[in-house]
């Protein structure tokens, strides 16, 4: 059984060949976020016949069952990335759109400290900076 069958299985998703196939696609663009046209456009280039409904209804599985994270880089589009173990954040270049991850222990303590300094705990925090090149 292949890796993404195994994954896909333990998520509680049936198999499918459109599931296996756009799970591939996100598993093979690491350090990526695609949108559902990027991940569609990848579909069609490998000659699949997987409309583009299909490309959001099975993200939107993928986000319920835990296997990817969507995050909103840019106004009202929606990036998919495979869930990862590790916490990270990220950066967005306005001049070209590079995303770039990135992890800081410090910042991570400094924003723990905050939530802690007015009376609450993290559960879950998303840290986008968007950047610039120096000049």
């Amino acid at each position: 059984m292949t890796n993404e069958n195994q994954e896909l299985k333990k998520a509680g998703l049936k198999v499918t060949l459109p599931r296996v196939k756009i799970l591939q696609i996100l598993e093979g663009s690491e350090g990526s976020h695609l949108s559902a046209d990027d991940v569609y456009r990848k579909l069609l280039d490998q000659g699949e016949d997987v409309g583009l409904a299909t490309v959001y209804r099975v993200l939107t599985q993928f986000e319920s069952a835990g296997l990817v994270m969507r995050h909103h880089f840019e106004a009202g589009t929606a990036v998919f990335e495979i869930a990862q173990e590790e916490h990270h954040d990220h950066m967005i270049c306005l001049d070209t759109g590079t995303v770039i991850e990135f992890f800081d222990p410090i910042i991570e303590q400094r924003q723990k400290e905050i939530a802690a300094e007015h009376g609450y705990e993290i559960e879950d925090h998303n840290l986008i900076l968007y950047v610039k090149p120096k000049a």
